[in-house]
């Protein structure tokens, strides 16, 4: 298929392609206009060289097992840029012949599109396992109508620059783990739908019931609330007593399994603690043995010495003792 370099359109969608989107579709295929591959088994990384593909109009990924971060180089899509566009026909001798038709998951419900084909804009990565933040680069892309970017672990705030995106009229970045005030004005004030922002428990503003507090910061997607810390504190805790049954049971059966059913380990096991036990002995022992000799020696030097030049009674001659 490398050599399909005039292909405008790649729909391998709802089958069971596994392995790596490949990089020669990006560098190849750079006339593709639909490239559709949802409902498969692809994993691994978003290939940056799928941003060569300038012709690209709908880009479908979703429910797919694609994991880590959406590339910024992804706002370099040119035709999706181009906010005003006009619809274009094939015609051949005044009679309509030759449109393509693909099918399109718009608002929740797929699509058939043929005559309005070259109008369609659309970005759909939701159904993957991918996580960083919402880049940028994708509120370049003024021409993008749809955008769905649900059910992964993208973090962050939505981008302020989002509201650029004029010609936006479907949206849904519902549950993923953003965080912050929803931005506000222009294009997303007529998006006033709960549902697109829902699963995102730290967003918070119109359209969603949760209010931002004055002043409210949200420095990182991952801080939690107090009420969240005493939760999470609480099912650690409770983690910890589930744990430590299994624990106790698993070490119990290491050590003493081991020395119920190998004889060798269990008299080396015994004899480790009766060399400890007689070691022990010994140096309590000594302690006490030490401690009377220096008891003893601080005893005598209370008592009067007797100089050496006198004799004791007791060798004197004719002494006799009573």
């Amino acid at each position: 298929m490398k050599n399909c370099t005039w292909l405008r359109t790649l729909d391998l969608g709802e089958n069971g392609f596994s392995g790596k989107i490949p990089n020669w579709i990006g560098e190849r295929l750079s006339f593709l206009k639909f490239l559709i591959l949802r409902s498969n088994k692809f994993h691994g990384s978003l290939p940056p060289h799928l941003s060569l593909l300038s012709d690209l109009q709908v880009f479908d990924l979703s429910q797919n097992n694609l994991s880590g971060t959406i590339p910024e180089s992804f706002g370099n899509f040119s035709a999706m840029t181009v906010a005003n566009r006009r619809n274009v026909i094939i015609d051949n001798g005044g009679r309509y012949s030759g449109v393509e038709s693909i099918w399109v998951f718009w608002k929740g419900v797929q699509s058939e599109y043929s005559r309005t084909v070259s109008l369609v804009i659309n970005i759909n990565l939701s159904g993957n396992d991918l996580h960083g933040e919402i880049p940028k680069g994708i509120t370049h892309l003024l021409g993008l109508q749809s955008l769905n970017l649900s059910r992964n672990r993208l973090t962050g705030t939505i981008p302020e620059d989002i509201n650029d995106l004029q010609r936006i009229e479907s949206l849904d970045l519902s549950w993923n783990q953003l965080s912050g005030r929803i931005p506000s004005s222009n294009q997303l004030d007529t998006l006033n739908d709960s549902s697109i922002y829902m699963g995102n428990p730290l967003l918070c503003g119109p359209p969603l019931l949760n209010q931002c507090q004055p002043n409210e910061i949200f420095p990182d997607s991952q801080q939690l609330s107090d009420g969240d810390k005493d939760a999470k504190d609480e099912l650690e805790i409770q983690l910890f007593y589930i744990s430590m049954g299994p624990g106790f049971v698993v070490g119990f059966w290491v050590v003493c399994g081991i020395l119920l059913f190998k004889r060798s380990w269990r008299v080396t096991y015994y004899n480790f603690f009766d060399n400890m036990g007689d070691r022990l002995y010994v140096a309590m022992a000594r302690k006490h043995a030490k401690f009377r000799k220096n008891k003893g020696l601080q005893g005598n030097r209370g008592l009067p010495s007797t100089p050496s030049n006198v004799l004791h009674p007791r060798a004197l001659p004719g002494h006799k003792s009573s």
